[in-house]
């Protein structure tokens, strides 16, 4: 097989590059294919197996123009350097055509959902007698009428509660505060995982990172180790664990995946969110009461990738941008702590006030982020992290949202209660489900937002985008 050199010297970036195209038309680059890449030359075979190299003679200031393009060239050439082509050019060229390849070739998209709760269900109007009941605290009449207020008034329908009158007599230290196992928490994870494993259609040995957030388990090895090894996943796989995020763990976890799989060429990073009130549970107190009101137990995972895409995965939103806003002066409003006892945490009133005067310019901030300084509230789907019932109605208020905006979160609330973390995985599946009922009939708008709220008080916000409105399905 015929050899092209290129003639082009140290400044000669115009003759090196049009060689490269005789190259190319030479030996035609249908009928090669790359094999790889070492210490700054390309190896390649033909169809018959012959073996070919390629190598950049050309200056550093035009390889880090024009790299990107020029590897795709050089495939169908055997390029050789010349002694006048300057020294270190090929290597650099190359690095610098890695760098570009290393990243994305598009957005970062969700591509499978799951989610998973105990089997223990309580309805929301027997929950109250039932805590009490399990903590022996029936004899605190008002404590108990209180909190049978606060329920009442939540939103919720039913929760699901791994805590059950069994395991109090297996582990009575539980009502001592003293931590018990949350061997639980991986497992939980583990079945939302395979759940989004199985619709995504590809094998866990496909996952490159993971990413676990959770405020149910603090120790090493931590509960994401514990999830890899559950799943099968690689010895190689990036492992990250999240804690004391809250709320907006999930948020948090998305944003991180999508700033790993837009900057890794061909990763799938796995977001696993697990929560067990269990570490958070104590007889009854004042401080705690309307956290005990609230919040109970799920499991979100959702699967993280970007462009391009393998045979079979399909994009369900895609994630445009993310800002996190940490609103000053805050901190006292809404905590946790872990503590040798567990998990302590507190709930302020100043919440719904703090979120209410804050969300407008945290939106304003995040859309502008993409070039909209005006969005139309109204004309985007809304996947928000339900709080709260209150929380809702003051979104829904200030930002003049129009009846039915809020619905997947709503449903979710009223179905689950507040899962902490993993709830934004509920709140994105919901929406996805509703979009494909509605598909043919009303389609989701274009645009669309994520939101979340966590300790500091802490605003995490996404764009995000229909890929069926884009044309990346």
């Amino acid at each position: 097989m015929g050899e092209v050199a290129g003639r082009g010297g140290p400044t000669d970036d115009g003759a090196s590059f049009m060689n490269l195209r005789v190259a190319e038309e030479a030996h035609g680059a249908k009928q090669l294919r790359n094999v790889s890449d070492y210490g700054g030359v390309s190896y390649y075979s033909d169809a018959e197996g012959n073996g070919l190299t390629a190598a950049l003679a050309m200056p550093k200031s035009m390889a880090h123009l024009m790299a990107c393009d020029l590897m795709k060239l050089i495939a169908s050439a055997h390029v050789l350097p010349l002694p006048s082509a300057m020294p270190g050019a090929a290597t650099a060229a190359v690095v610098d055509s890695r760098r570009c390849t290393r990243h994305a070739e598009g957005p970062a998209t969700v591509l499978a959902i799951g989610t998973a709760n105990p089997a223990n269900i309580c309805p929301q109007d027997e929950f109250t007698d039932y805590y009490f009941g399990l903590t022996k605290s029936e004899h605190l009449t008002e404590l108990k009428d209180k909190m049978k207020r606060i329920c009442q008034k939540s939103g919720i329908e039913k929760r699901y509660i791994h805590l059950d009158d069994q395991l109090i007599r297996a582990h009575p230290e539980i009502i001592d505060k003293n931590l018990p196992s949350l061997k639980l928490v991986p497992k939980l994870a583990e079945s939302a995982a395979r759940k989004a494993i199985t619709e995504w259609g590809r094998p866990a040995t496909d996952i490159t990172h993971l990413i676990f957030s959770t405020y149910s388990g603090w120790r090493a090895p931590s509960a994401d180790l514990q999830l890899a090894t559950l799943l099968g996943l690689r010895p190689t796989v990036s492992r990250t664990i999240l804690s004391l995020h809250g709320c907006s763990g999930g948020s948090r976890a998305l944003q991180l995946a999508k700033e790993i799989a837009e900057n890794n060429h061909g990763a799938r990073v796995l977001v696993a969110l697990s929560e067990l009130t269990l570490v958070c549970f104590s007889t009854p107190d004042e401080s705690k009461i309307v956290g005990h009101g609230l919040f109970r137990d799920g499991a979100g995972a959702i699967i993280v990738g970007a462009d391009p895409l393998a045979d079979g995965e399909r994009p369900l939103f895609e994630m445009v941008a993310a800002s996190q806003t940490m609103i000053p002066g805050t901190e006292h409003a809404l905590g946790l702590q872990a503590t040798d006892k567990g998990i302590d945490f507190h709930l302020s009133i100043q919440v719904l006030t703090v979120i209410k005067d804050n969300i407008h310019q945290c939106l304003l901030d995040a859309f502008q982020s993409v070039g909209n300084k005006d969005p139309n509230w109204n004309d985007l789907f809304w996947a928000v992290h339900p709080g709260g019932r209150a929380i809702l109605d003051n979104i829904e208020g200030k930002l003049q949202l129009e009846p039915g905006k809020l619905a997947a979160s709503r449903h979710v609330l009223s179905e689950y209660g507040n899962m902490s973390g993993a709830m934004i995985a509920f709140v994105l599946d919901e929406l996805h489900r509703r979009r494909e009922k509605e598909e043919g009939v009303q389609q989701q708008p274009e645009w669309g937002v994520m939101l979340a709220f966590g300790p500091g008080i802490t605003v995490e916000a996404m764009v995000l985008r229909n890929p069926f409105s884009t044309g990346i399905n």
